[in-house]
């Protein structure tokens, strides 16, 4: 089985046998096919590539693959990447889905509820009993750690001018970018002549910081981040026909940050309108997703034992480091 998690910043194969125990693993870049195409197709070829070569396999098709994939959005996206599968002929059965259901089949047990995926980017899914499936793609308004960054630097350049009150969030955007001055770093991140600094996503943790810190600026947009997030884990409820009682699952890099005040500003948005919904951080990367995805394919139940499996077979965690 063969389960391939492609995404914004890297992509990541895993090759496992029926029984969910991990016999190979692959990394490779990037492989959003909205950013750069023919990179992104190459990726996931390295990335599986690799994944046979640590498993020892030749190139005799799998049992079943799944595609968890950032840029499966509309129609025309799935098509181009169940065609590239149909191409490589990796396994005998195939399936594309988009990588916030990939996320949703890590963090549940059952494969059910909505989960709240906050990285690099943001992302929506939720499945119900009766199995509707729904996720959010291009409805997703509330992003990830970029949208975060973005929004701690506009409260930089309001604070400058005296329209938001003072923040620390000033002393540490400036030290991270080594500007003397606020106006220095609204014209590194606009000047005509010169590319804006990279890596702008890493911010998401600063102002997470400095909201657990205390500093009421960062606190209010981290709350305002949450409470949108909520939102669109209740219309993807809604979208599903789920009706309270659901498990909510989060995941994501700017979700595992230390601060819990993001999670607790989307759980409290939830229970206003579901509240016996109950939530747990998924303790999965969102391959393990796209493996039990394929191990489903397969014609696999999956239980305790396979999340576990997975769990005792993960490769090192310097793996999945962005």
């Amino acid at each position: 089985m063969l389960g391939i998690d492609a995404g914004n910043t890297k992509t990541i194969a895993l090759i496992a046998d029926t029984s969910g125990r991990v016999l190979g693993s692959g990394r490779a870049g990037p492989s959003n096919i909205y950013v750069e195409p023919e990179r992104a197709l190459s990726a996931l070829e390295n990335a599986v590539g690799a994944a046979r070569a640590s498993a020892g396999l030749n190139d005799t098709p799998l049992s079943a693959v799944t595609l968890s994939a950032a840029g499966a959005d509309w129609p025309e996206d799935f098509q181009v990447l169940e065609a590239a599968l149909g191409r490589w002929q990796w396994a005998a059965r195939t399936q594309v889905v988009n990588d916030a259901v990939g996320a949703l089949r890590a963090g549940s047990l059952g494969g059910l509820g909505v989960a709240v995926v906050c990285g690099t980017s943001a992302g929506t899914a939720a499945r119900s009993p009766a199995g509707r499936l729904w996720h959010s793609s291009y409805w997703q308004e509330p992003e990830g750690a970029e949208d975060l960054a973005r929004q701690a630097l506009r409260a930089v350049y309001r604070t400058e001018l005296g329209i938001t009150p003072p923040t620390s969030l000033t002393a540490r955007l400036l030290a991270h970018f080594g500007c003397a001055s606020v106006e220095a770093l609204l014209h590194a991140f606009t000047a005509r002549d010169r590319p804006a600094p990279a890596h702008l996503g890493r911010l998401a943790r600063l102002l997470l910081d400095e909201a657990g810190a205390g500093d009421p600026v960062s606190i209010q947009l981290v709350q305002r981040h949450g409470e949108a997030l909520g939102d669109y884990a209740l219309a993807a409820a809604r979208q599903v026909g789920l009706d309270d009682g659901y498990l909510l699952v989060t995941s994501g890099g700017v979700m595992r940050h230390p601060s819990p005040l993001l999670r607790q500003s989307l759980l409290a948005r939830v229970h206003l309108v579901h509240p016996r919904v109950t939530w747990q951080a998924s303790r999965h990367e969102p391959v393990f997703g796209a493996l039990l995805l394929a191990l489903e394919l397969a014609g696999q139940i999956i239980g305790p034992q396979q999340f576990q499996r997975l769990e005792e077979t993960c490769p090192d965690e310097a793996l999945f480091l962005t």
